[in-house]
């Protein structure tokens, strides 16, 4: 009996050994997060300009993979510590332009495969424009800190990441994650729903018109709406909604009439280009003939379907002070001199005939215009 005891004994230990080096293994493990970068309505109309969720807690060792899926191009973009996030308010990363801030600029071999690891030493991005449409990008993050995580393409869209030590509990699951993009997503849609609204019932009301929110599809006036957004933050860092559409995106108008796009998104910046079978060499100033009005609006006149650029539209990073005035050798006088952030575009227009227009920017995603000129 003794000896079958301690047979007994020896067997029980001997299993408990291997289950402890089986179980060991499965516990060290790191884990692989999930997020999303952006969303869109589905006429893409409406860009959700934020990282889904933007503030997550994870394990040293893990890794997350964000998902990118839609047609507005994101980064992923982790700076050195302590560094300032560059201005690309006037220049997206997918075009040439000045940078700053210490980041490599996409694209090109500056840029971070998908797989490195972020420690907080380094700048770390995913770049180029390949990261939309479903693409996938992800980060390993092996020592503990904080790190800010920010889009290079839009300077409102941040968040965080917090790398804690194994050893210390994590607050939330995937599941949580999940269930707060996916209401933070509706929020942000249904925000930029209610801001194309309001658009459209300040362009009623400027006029006097009260016909149906249909109708302002090709509507009378000689005002537009250059697009429309809000920024909102949160704990982790900041969204923006984005409405990337012209409102109204066609119009009719008498010869001698002058119309009017306002850019009312407090970030994205949009133009209004006429023409142009070859989209504008950077940096992208205005058109030759562009004046400035006395009240800093850009003015032009188009008696015929010709080439004709806004240049960018964009209000100014108030909290950073007035850009700086552009090169002149870019720009041509008097716009040399005026400031390079521009939220008004005029053009007159002296003969009849169909205008259409579009900005070089959001094209892509169906924000094209028309101007019909009657006598």
């Amino acid at each position: 009996m003794k000896l079958s005891r301690a047979i007994t004994l020896v067997t029980f230990a001997c299993s408990v050994f291997a289950l402890a080096l089986f179980v060991a293994p499965r516990t060290s493990c790191a884990a692989t997060w999930k997020a999303t970068v952006g969303a869109q309505s589905s006429d893409e109309g409406i860009q959700a300009l934020a990282f889904l969720p933007n503030e997550l807690w994870i394990h040293a060792g893990d890794s997350i993979t964000w998902t990118f899926p839609t047609h507005e191009i994101h980064t992923v973009t982790f700076l050195e510590q302590n560094n300032i996030p560059p201005n690309f308010q006037q220049v997206r990363p997918n075009r040439p332009g000045a940078p700053g801030g210490g980041c490599p600029v996409p694209p090109g071999p500056a840029t971070t495969p998908s797989g490195s690891s972020f420690d907080g030493s380094t700048c770390l991005t995913s770049g180029d424009d390949l990261f939309v449409d479903g693409a996938t990008y992800s980060v390993t993050f092996p020592t503990a800190g904080n790190f800010k995580l920010v889009c290079l393409v839009h300077n409102n869209m941040t968040g965080a990441v917090h790398v804690l030590d194994p050893k210390e509990k994590l607050p939330h699951k995937q599941a949580f994650y999940d269930d707060q993009a996916k209401k933070r997503q509706t929020e942000l849609l249904s925000d930029g729903a209610s801001l194309e609204d309001q658009a459209t019932t300040t362009e009623q009301e400027r006029h006097g018109e009260h016909q149906h929110k249909s109708e302002m599809s090709q509507g009378s006036g000689d005002a537009v709406t250059s697009g429309i957004g809000e920024i909102v933050a949160t704990g982790g860092g900041s969204d923006t909604v984005s409405v990337m559409r012209f409102l109204q995106d066609s119009i009719v108008v008498r010869v001698g009439d002058t119309v009017e796009w306002t850019n009312l998104d407090p970030v994205t910046p949009h133009t209004v280009t006429f023409g142009f079978a070859i989209e504008p060499a950077p940096p992208q100033p205005p058109s030759d003939g562009v004046s400035v009005d006395t009240d800093g609006a850009r003015h032009a006149v188009l008696a015929s379907p010709a080439d004709l650029h806004s240049g960018f539209l964009v209000a100014a990073l108030q909290d950073r002070g007035p850009p700086p005035p552009p090169p002149p050798a870019l720009f041509p006088a008097p716009l040399a001199q005026s400031p390079l952030s521009v939220t008004r575009f005029r053009v007159t227009f002296t003969k009849p005939g169909t205008f259409n227009y579009r900005c070089i920017l959001h094209d892509d995603l169906g924000m094209v215009g028309q101007v019909i000129v009657q006598r």
